[in-house]
Formats: C-alpha cells, sequence, structure tokens
C-alpha cells in the first residue's frame, strides 16, 4: 500500500536566521505541527508540502523509495548546509508488518537550531513569520484503562515468563496502554512543550498524531558516522537523590537488566555490521538518569561504508525491531507479541524522526508516546521481559514510563 501526495517538483529554500528563544514556542495552531527537538536544538515544522503513506513489509523501501525520487525532482537552495537544512522530511513507521498506517512528510515550513546557528526552510511558500504561538492545555482530562487493566497484563507477562523458561525464546518485550479523554479536542503543542521542558535529554517528537519524548536513539547518520543509543534495564526514580544513586549502582549489578541489556545490544551491533567498516562497543553500560526512571545505555558507533546507497531509514528498517521493544529471537518475540498482547501497537515503538536530502538523518523510537486524535489521547508503555521478571515489577515500571506523557497532560 502506498498513497503518494506531491505537487509537482518541490522548490525549497533555505536561510539563515536570528535565533528564537523556545523552538517549539513557534508552532502554529492551525497547521499540522512536527517536531523534533533536544535541549531545545533541532527541527520544527508544520504544513504539508508533500506526503506518503506506505504499509506492510515494504512499508520502509516503499518511503525511501519515494523520498528518493521527491529529493531528485526537488530545486534546493541552501544557504545553511547544516544537517536538517534544505529539504527535510519526517517520518514515523508502524511498529508490525500488519496492520500499520506509516507516513513520510515534508513540512511547508521548517525551523532548525544546531548550536549558535537558526534557520528557516520554506518549500513553495512565502517565508512567515516567526512569533511565539500560545497553547490550552487540555480540559478536564480522565484516565482509564486500554485493552487490558492491570491484573489481567500482568497474567499476560506471568504467560511470557513461562515461554522463556520453556525455552522458546529469550526476551519478549509487552506494551499496555492507557485512554485519556478530554473534554475538548486537545492541542498537541501542549504537551508537546511541556515535555521538551521536562525532559531534555529525550528527544521530544510529534509526527502524524503520535508524540512523545523518547530517550532511545535508533539510528543517526551524519557525515558518513553512524551512532545508537541502546537502553534496555530500568528502575524507577524515588526523588531521593542518596537513594537513587544506590539504586542506580544496583541497576548496574542486576543480573536480570545486565541480560536484557545484553540482548539489546547484541541485536544493534549484528543488524550494522553489514554496514560499517568499523564499529565501537563499550565493555560495560552506563546508567541515563531521566526525571522518573534511571536505564542501562550504551552508545554503540560506526563508520558507515555504504552512505551512498544506504539511507538513514534504510538502516533504521535494518534495525527495527531491535531486541529492546521486540526481543529475542526477535521472529519469536515479535510473533508472541502479536498472539498475547491483546492490542495494536500502531506506530508506537516504531522508528520516528527526520531525514535530509542527503540521506542523513535522525531516527528514534517512538517510546514514552500516545496518540492524540481529537479529545482522545492513547499512551504507550512496554517492558522488556525476561526469565527472573516478575510481574507487578514490570506492572510498576510500566506504571513510571507512563509519567511523562501522563504529567504533559497536565495543566501548569
Amino acid at each position: 500500500m502506498t498513497e503518494a501526495v506531491t505537487a509537482g517538483p518541490l522548490v525549497v529554500r533555505t536561510v539563515e536566521v536570528p535565533g528564537v528563544d523556545v523552538l517549539a514556542d513557534l508552532l502554529p495552531a492551525d497547521a499540522e505541527p512536527f517536531s523534533w527537538l533536544r535541549r531545545d536544538e533541532g527541527l520544527v515544522g508544520w504544513g504539508v508540502a508533500a506526503q506518503v503513506r506506505t504499509g506492510g513489509v515494504t512499508r520502509f523501501s516503499d518511503a525511501d523509495k519515494w523520498w528518493a525520487e521527491t529529493v531528485a525532482r526537488a530545486e534546493v537552495h541552501d544557504e545553511v548546509a547544516e544537517p536538517g537544512s534544505g529539504l527535510v522530511c519526517f517520518g514515523s513507521f508502524a511498529f508490525a508488518d500488519e496492520p500499520g498506517d506509516s507516513v513520510l512528510s515534508v513540512p511547508q515550513v521548517v525551523v532548525g537550531r544546531r548550536g549558535d546557528r537558526t534557520w528557516l526552510t520554506t518549500v513553495g511558500v512565502p517565508a512567515p513569520e516567526l512569533s511565539a504561538s500560545p497553547a490550552a492545555p487540555p480540559a478536564d482530562v480522565a484516565f482509564a484503562d486500554g485493552a487490558l487493566d492491570g491484573e489481567h497484563w500482568m497474567s499476560v507477562v506471568a504467560h511470557a515468563v513461562s515461554r522463556i523458561e520453556a525455552g522458546d525464546l529469550e526476551k519478549v518485550v509487552l506494551a499496555r496502554d492507557l485512554v485519556a479523554t478530554a473534554s475538548a479536542p486537545v492541542d498537541v503543542r501542549w504537551p508537546l512543550r511541556r515535555l521538551a521542558q521536562q525532559y531534555p535529554m529525550c528527544w521530544t517528537f510529534h509526527v502524524d498524531g503520535l508524540f512523545g519524548a523518547t530517550p532511545e536513539m535508533l539510528v543517526r547518520r551524519e557525515r558518513g558516522l553512524v551512532t545508537s543509543r541502546v537502553l534496555a534495564g530500568t528502575i524507577r526514580r524515588t526523588g531521593d537523590d542518596t537513594h537513587d544513586l544506590a539504586l542506580a549502582a544496583a541497576l548496574a549489578r542486576s543480573s536480570k537488566d545486565l541480560e536484557e541489556h545484553e540482548y539489546a545490544v547484541r541485536s544493534v551491533a549484528d543488524a550494522l555490521d553489514p554496514h560499517c567498516s568499523s564499529m565501537n562497543l563499550p565493555e560495560a553500560p552506563f546508567v541515563l538518569h531521566l526525571p522518573n526512571v534511571m536505564h542501562l545505555a550504551t552508545d554503540v558507533a560506526g563508520v558507515v561504508h555504504d552512505a551512498a546507497t544506504v539511507s538513514s531509514l534504510k538502516l533504521a528498517e535494518a534495525l527495527h525491531p531491535s531486541a529492546a521493544v521486540g526481543g529475542t529471537p526477535t521472529s519469536v518475540a515479535t510473533d508472541l507479541i502479536a498472539e498475547i498482547e491483546g492490542m495494536d501497537r500502531m506506530r508506537y515503538a516504531g522508528p520516528v524522526g527526520w531525514m535530509d536530502a542527503s540521506g542523513d538523518g535522525e531516527w528514534g523510537i517512538a517510546l514514552r508516546s500516545a496518540y492524540v486524535s481529537g479529545s482522545t489521547v492513547r499512551l504507550f508503555a512496554g517492558c522488556g521481559i525476561v526469565g527472573d521478571s516478575d510481574p507487578e515489577a514490570e506492572l510498576a515500571e510500566s506504571q513510571a514510563k507512563l509519567v511523562p506523557v501522563r504529567d504533559s497532560l497536565a495543566a501548569d
């Protein structure tokens, strides 16, 4: 399935502009917003100049082919020449082959910032005035269980543990959802700004209704270098700094979490290896401290030898689904997810990010995320299940992972 909307060759202009205080504040109320921000650097955009929707097993390759054709026809005037300037697209891809809806969009307007440089890209439209645009908080938000309540989800976790103990697989990642309902349509700019403020170490994103703040970089490709941040193994923070330091030390020694983490790192390294002439794999993970949780983390880096023929999106396809969101072995784990999880992940835990005309880009994993549709927001969180996983502990971990998006829907 491929549905493309492209109004002829695109005329693209990028110019440097004076810096703005907060990129997220530029998103207007009356056009579809796009966001990819970390520490107030990155890209925001709005409007749709061209778009393709894909699905099924070929969703990545179909989108990549469309992008190559769109780039070949475009007329680009780029005075900035930074990663993310010139012609760029934003994308979000379904977790599973079926069902699933994936999208790649070229905004009409993009504002980017890296270091002390800020730029404006327009595609077939006049340059807009860049000014702050306030958003209102969601009204009267109420939360309810999604596909499964906590008790049912814990029974699913217990079933997964029994399958692991039986030797069917080594690890599976199980997700659950929570549904928030407001009394009026939710303005996605509100949770986006709150997430960007409260989780500056994460990548705050919005593409086609899917928004969140992910701590996990699936793949970044920039000028011949490729990096991937792997997160697996989690513990909830208490708010007491001394206690949290002790918990971080315990996480770094936890055999259950180290085992889960090793599976995830191995899957990423194996997927990147065919595309890299060299690769750096740290011997041990570090502990990434976020406001709500702490993760075991490893940054995998390599030198790409096939950048001329393999885009960052193709690398994302090669990496998806990693053991961090699927399991080990991948095919057995994803089959088990489809069998017992009891819900459609849609684009949760799929690649989300951006790509430029050279094929460079950044693709995160759509974690700590939610779908907004009118007055309804569907929140997601997942946990890695291994042989000694405890269902109650996994439920508590999932609740901690729901906190960022849940809190982002609250008023100040």
